[in-house]
């Protein structure tokens, strides 16, 4: 059934929504893929917090309008495209988008919203090898810890060995 342009209407609002609130968005073309497939996706994206959705493509053109980005013609994305959003991590999207591609020959990454920029497909997948915002603290909160780790590691080792000297002396004078 066909929707009525007030159905259209609100979809565009709500595509335009998301978008503004998005950090990352990607576009995936997920022709060729099974309902399964796309439950199991959809999912996934659930559980990180994402959003998926399909919209046509001349909704997401007058979204795109609308939020200023008119230099983006979704009509050149190839089949049918999906748009995942995501809103607390940039690379959140484009790293679901890439593990499930490597499984699942038929979803594409097709580009993406980064900064209210428009990027490629290749950006997509780079951004997907992109350790996440967790991985990155965890990495920095380990940096930080070496040096003090490896202090109080020195400190200990003057202490035993300080022991093991009082140690030494007592054997030696019993």
């Amino acid at each position: 059934m066909a929707k009525t342009r007030q159905q259209k209407q609100v979809a565009v609002q709500d595509y335009t929504e998301k978008l503004k609130r998005s950090k990352g968005t990607v576009f995936a073309n997920f022709d060729g893929l099974k309902v399964k497939e796309i439950e199991e996706l959809r999912r996934k994206c659930r559980q990180q917090g994402i959003d998926y959705l399909v919209a046509k493509k001349t909704l997401m053109r007058l979204a795109f309008k609308e939020i200023g980005l008119s230099d983006v013609d979704p009509t050149t994305l190839e089949k049918g495209v999906t748009t995942v959003f995501g809103y607390n991590d940039e690379v959140a999207p484009a790293k679901i988008i890439g593990e499930f591609a490597k499984t699942h020959e038929f979803l594409k990454p097709v580009g993406g919203i980064l900064e209210n920029k428009f990027i490629d497909s290749a950006k997509v997948i780079e951004l997907s090898r992109l350790p996440s915002k967790l991985e990155l603290l965890a990495k920095v909160v380990g940096s930080i810890q070496a040096p003090v780790s490896g202090f109080v590691n020195v400190l200990s080792g003057n202490l035993r060995n300080l022991v093991y000297v009082l140690n030494a002396l007592k054997n030696s004078k019993s």
